[in-house]
């Protein structure tokens, strides 16, 4: 297997950001952040919404230029569409497709409609990936920091020869060749980051965590002892991972704790368990996921909402919400510093 290529600063004209249109199709996590950081970074920026829906606020107020989707299309130049993968054909049939006229460029974070043939885009326009390894206020916040979070790049068709460099370009304009960018395709963003969203960072993590809560629940341990040590510790452990890798985050533990890794480990991720992460990954290839997905969408996702709701009300989320009120960094926390400040300053009552 080759070695992929990582692109940055250098690799990258950040003229091609000057003469151009940029519309940001929607502005939630990575929008608002693709917005202002173009912007910035010198480029012409309109970000294309819902008129009247609730970001169109938030951007004006954030001094950009905001337009229907449709007239975002027609404007721009390059279109990066950063919206739902769910309603991402809606908004290209009905808003995107007759703006995208040839010689421009459509792009993407996430390859899901096109490898999945969802939107399928004329010949004649480039299609790009720019894709961010990291949620959309770090890209945020890294770019005004001075810094970058790292991305991924993948032409999918290169209608005027330019596409890598225009797409290396952008990249430069949110921050992303500071810290580098690596080559891949829409087929191999796509499939991995399904795969590692649905067997290890989301749904594995989730039910790992629920059943060792479950587990000392039942046998009759306190849930806020369950509580701290399936889930809140588990952030102690990840960043220990996220700055050095296992080999790094088994340095740090104990002794103890690192044999336990080593024997007890492998016994909960089991022979079993990997064969179902295989059966996993194939979903995902085949398009069985995307197909899944999709049709729940369209049929009104009445089942996503019932398991929606179910984990809402699981016992260590309520049990969650009450022990991190006693933290100031989180949600909870902060909600409940507010409610006491606010109680500070609100008026004695008249005891007569």
């Amino acid at each position: 297997m080759s070695v992929p290529r990582i692109y940055y600063d250098h690799d990258a004209d950040p003229r091609r950001l000057t003469d151009r249109t940029f519309a940001i199709i929607g502005y939630g996590s990575q929008g608002h952040a693709h917005a202002l950081n173009l912007k910035e970074s010198g480029a012409k920026v309109i970000v294309g919404l819902r008129k009247g829906g609730a970001s169109w606020a938030k951007a004006e107020a954030a001094g950009l230029d905001v337009r229907t989707v449709a007239e975002a299309a027609k404007a721009a130049d390059t279109i990066m569409m950063l919206v739902p993968d769910q309603d991402g054909k809606t908004i290209y049939d009905a808003d995107v497709a007759a703006g995208l006229t040839k010689g421009k460029t459509l792009m993407f974070a996430h390859g899901f409609n096109v490898h999945f043939g969802e939107i399928v885009p004329p010949k004649d326009v480039n299609v790009s990936l720019i894709a961010p390894k990291s949620p959309g206020h770090l890209v945020r916040s890294e770019y005004e920091g001075g810094r970058g979070v790292p991305g991924l790049v993948a032409i999918h068709q290169d209608a005027t020869g330019t596409a890598l460099a225009d797409a290396l370009a952008y990249a430069r304009g949110i921050g992303c060749t500071r810290a580098g960018v690596i080559e891949t395709s829409f087929k191999e963003e796509t499939e991995t980051d399904l795969f590692g969203e649905q067997a290890v960072l989301c749904g594995g993590v989730s039910e790992l965590v629920k059943a060792g809560f479950e587990t000392l629940v039942k046998a009759g341990y306190r849930p806020e002892m369950a509580y701290f040590e399936c889930l809140h510790e588990l952030k102690l452990i990840v960043d220990l991972i996220n700055r050095g890798g296992l080999s790094f985050m088994r340095y740090s533990i104990s002794d103890t704790a690192e044999y336990g890794d080593y024997t007890r480990g492998p016994r909960i991720i089991t022979d079993g368990t990997k064969q179902e992460m295989e059966k996993i990954l194939g979903e995902v290839q085949s398009g069985q996921f995307a197909r899944e997905w999709l049709a729940e969408h369209r049929a009104g996702g009445a089942n996503f909402q019932r398991m929606r709701q179910r984990d809402k009300t699981h016992q260590i989320e309520q049990v969650g919400a009450e022990l991190r009120r006693m933290m100031p960094w989180t949600e909870e926390g902060k909600a409940a510093a507010a409610a006491a400040k606010a109680g500070d300053k609100a008026p004695a009552r008249s005891r007569g």
